[in-house]
């Protein structure tokens, strides 16, 4: 048996008993279970489950009274977690995780000793029922008004992951980049669960303390500073390989990013990924910290050559450096802009600087969400037993709340299809709602993952969008060996859109540099997009920003 499946066996093992903290449901249905004068006293039981178990009950759902394994439809499932979590609320309490597993005939039976068979997650092979074990603790769902979202980029190895490894747990680097180990995330994590939470490492404040991390890769650990936090960091990862730049722009243009930070070796200096890093951050007018790091390796001449370094790199490109440790945090907090940007001198070693980003994250105010209706572009797309199609990424604007119905699209064929909305997840809790600049998974009725694709988007039902195949745009080359010109074609990322375009600049041609007005079309199929987004362009080595001026409505 897996360790998945112990835990299943566990819970069974345990079995229901009068001051134990284990309850046994076949199935829970709104119809049944949600009626006048039912909801509260199944509250009142769900709370009782959880001061049985000194803060925390454990649900089996899709087992008999005596712990067979019956199994549910995936649908019957998916509601029994929405009834479950609103029990949660009204004991105040909430979901903390769910796993759950596929059932065939041959398992559906009383005997607890057997194992259950574990169904392929493929929708041509979908098991027969769902059997799951939700977690419940006590207390509320996270309010999530003040949680910031950091972007991190940098050159390869020049510290990035080790200096969030250290911010997130406390412990200083061995010099070997011990603390970056903590940061392997495994895609297994997010499959088998229900969050979407795309960070890569988590930390918090509470009473203006850091609330650390033990094991960020644990999702209890994570929940467990979801759960003390009142105030909450996340980094999502880019990486700074070269080959792998399209995956630092998915992080920094896909994403409803609060602020930037870019990394710059003290032993290394600036280079020429640093200086596009830094001109996609600035590009898309994220408010950026650059942290020096590494100084433990080089001498304080050194250092200070690569501050003078980091401060020329931000006037040629009009921005005006703030030397935290020379003006203050509080300065760095009042001043960081599209325009000021602040520079930290920090060790992962001995620890130099980490007590000023703690002091900026936990003081940094979160950037407004987009007012309007409520719009996401999917980012991921999985498939969860008993759940069904997820669709994760940040919330643009407005707000979604469980039952609302949709529109996803475009298809291929530029339509829209309808869905509705079964569950919404965030930080590894259920939620009933969630707003602009969130990171959610909202599980779908009404399409299979299959039909999910990244750079789709999710709108009200009584949306009239309009997809486009061109658009025109001001753009910004960076990077370009020779000249842009008519046809040209590299990929564009807007949103969570990567899509091949070709150019077709007003003047005739761009040099690298060069700013103007070109005429930008999908080459392959149209999208949603709208005036004022901002968009990075690469191919091969050449790489340009842009911005969206006006778009074109397809016939």
């Amino acid at each position: 048996m897996s360790p998945d499946q112990a835990v299943l066996r566990r819970a069974i093992e345990r079995g229901e008993q009068e001051g134990g903290s284990v309850e046994f449901k076949e199935r829970l249905t709104e119809d049944l279970h949600l009626a006048e004068g039912r909801l509260e006293s199944l509250a009142a039981q769900l709370r009782h489950r959880i001061l049985s178990g000194d803060g925390e009950a454990t649900y089996v759902v899709g087992v008999t009274d005596d712990g067979g394994l019956a199994g549910i439809s995936p649908e019957a499932f998916s509601e029994s977690m929405d009834v479950l979590s609103l029990l949660a609320d009204e004991a105040g309490a909430h979901i903390e995780a769910v796993q759950t597993w596929g059932v065939d005939s041959a398992s559906q039976t009383t005997d607890p000793d057997g194992p259950p068979a574990t169904a392929d997650t493929d929708t041509d092979t979908a098991p027969e029922g769902i059997v799951g074990v939700a977690t419940i603790r006590e207390g509320a769902v996270l309010e999530d008004d003040d949680h910031i979202v950091v972007g991190t980029a940098g050159h390869v190895d020049h510290g990035k992951s080790t200096l969030v490894g250290t911010l997130v747990t406390g412990s200083a680097d061995d010099g070997e980049g011990s603390t970056r180990s903590y940061l392997d995330v495994q895609p297994h994590e997010v499959e088998r669960g229900l969050s979407a939470d795309l960070s890569y490492g988590v930390y918090g404040f509470e009473d203006d303390e850091p609330v650390r991390m033990d094991n960020p890769d644990r999702k209890d650990d994570r929940a467990r500073v979801v759960e003390e936090s009142d105030r909450l960091v996340s980094f999502v990862d880019t990486v700074g390989h070269e080959p792998w730049l399209r995956t630092t722009i998915r992080g920094l243009v896909g994403q409803k990013l609060d602020y930037g930070l870019l990394t710059v070796a003290a032993d290394d200096g600036p280079t020429k990924t640093t200086r596009e890093h830094l001109g996609i951050l600035l590009a898309t007018e994220l408010p950026t910290i650059v942290a020096i790091t590494k100084a433990d390796l080089v001498s304080d001449e050194r250092v200070a050559e690569v501050e003078r370094e980091v401060e020329r790199a931000l006037r040629d490109v009009d921005k005006t450096p703030l030397r935290v440790e020379r003006h203050g945090v509080d300065a760095a907090i009042e001043e960081i802009s599209e325009t000021v940007v602040p520079v930290v001198t920090t060790s992962a070693v001995t620890m130099d600087g980490i007590d000023q980003l703690d002091a900026m994250f936990e003081r940094l105010p979160k950037t407004a969400g987009e007012s309007g209706a409520f719009r996401m572009y999917v980012d991921r797309s999985y498939n969860v037993q008993g759940v069904g199609a997820v669709a994760s990424g940040t919330i643009k604007s407005g707000t979604v709340e469980a039952g609302d119905e949709l529109l996803l699209g475009p298809m291929p064929d530029g339509t829209f299809r309808e869905v509705e909305v079964r569950s919404i997840e965030m930080h590894y809790h259920r939620v009933d709602e969630a707003k602009a600049g969130r990171i959610v998974g909202i599980a779908l009725k009404g399409v299979t993952e299959p039909a999910l694709e990244r750079g789709m988007v999710l709108l009200p039902r009584d949306a009239d969008p309009d997809p486009v195949r061109e658009f025109e745009a001001e753009v910004m080359v960076l990077n370009h060996p020779t000249r842009i010109g008519d046809g040209y074609e590299p990929v564009v990322h807007v949103e969570t859109i990567s899509e091949a375009a070709q150019f077709f600049p007003t003047d005739g041609q761009l040099l690298p540099g060069d700013s103007g007005e070109a005429t930008v079309r999908f080459k392959f199929r149209s999208y949603l997009v709208e005036e004022g987004q901002r968009f990075v362009f690469r191919e091969g080595r050449s790489k340009g920003v842009g911005t969206i001026t006006s778009v074109e409505t397809d016939d």
